[in-house]
């Protein structure tokens, strides 16, 4: 190695040692903190969280069910007859058509765990989402394998009287010029009767929202 080469590499050890000594003094004298974030707290559900968009959410779906078990319950072709119909409620024809991402479960679930609660008696709920469980368990006490059980065996499985369907849709608007948007949300329900397919009641859910700005559902 050449004196020249020599010198310049002492020249750049120097400067590094020089750098890290710097460094470790700033850190001795201004250490970094780590700020701590944000605490969680807790919301009502019924009502408007800090973080909210144009798209469906928690206070929405708590104040539409609420709505709909209410209107059911008032229904006389559904509340008001003297053998309780076997309804069923699920998302089987429960459809999103809308520009918002969502469960429909989290619709329907709250929906019928609300009616079943509060029917006392005027309907009864036939959970066909659960027809795969059962029809194990059926099959596993006619071949033996467990006992009967505490009530008596039948013939089949509970056929329901009227279903639930219905659908989602949106309808969205955005300004160029100041970056708002709004979307038209429309969620209609309605109970079809299983053996007519006549619909025996109807219900509709709509609302309307602007904002600066969207925020991202998942």
């Amino acid at each position: 190695m050449t004196r020249s080469v020599f010198s310049r590499t002492l020249g750049i050890a120097a400067a590094l040692l020089a750098l890290t000594g710097c460094s470790a003094t700033m850190m001795a004298t201004h250490p970094v903190v780590n700020a701590p974030g944000t605490p969680t707290t807790s919301q009502d559900p019924g009502t408007r969280g800090p973080v909210s968009g144009v798209g469906i959410e928690a206070q929405d779906i708590i104040s539409m069910t609420d709505r709909m078990m209410r209107d059911m319950l008032g229904n006389q072709a559904l509340a008001g007859v003297k053998t309780a119909p076997r309804v069923i409620i699920d998302a089987e024809y429960f459809r999103n058509e809308s520009a918002s991402r969502l469960n429909v479960n989290s619709i329907t679930d709250r929906l019928r765990v609300s009616l079943n609660r509060s029917a006392q008696g005027r309907m009864t709920f036939v959970g066909r989402h659960f027809a795969d469980m059962v029809a194990r368990e059926r099959e596993l006490k006619r071949e033996g394998v467990v006992d009967q059980g505490t009530t008596s065996l039948t013939r089949a499985q509970q056929g329901g009287d009227y279903r639930l369907g219905g659908r989602i849709t949106s309808l969205d608007s955005r300004s160029p010029a100041t970056g708002q948007m709004s979307r038209y949300n429309q969620i209609t329900f309605e109970m079809v009767d299983l053996e007519t397919g006549q619909i025996v009641w109807s219900g509709i859910y709509e609302f309307l929202k602007t904002a600066q700005e969207d925020v991202i559902y998942r």
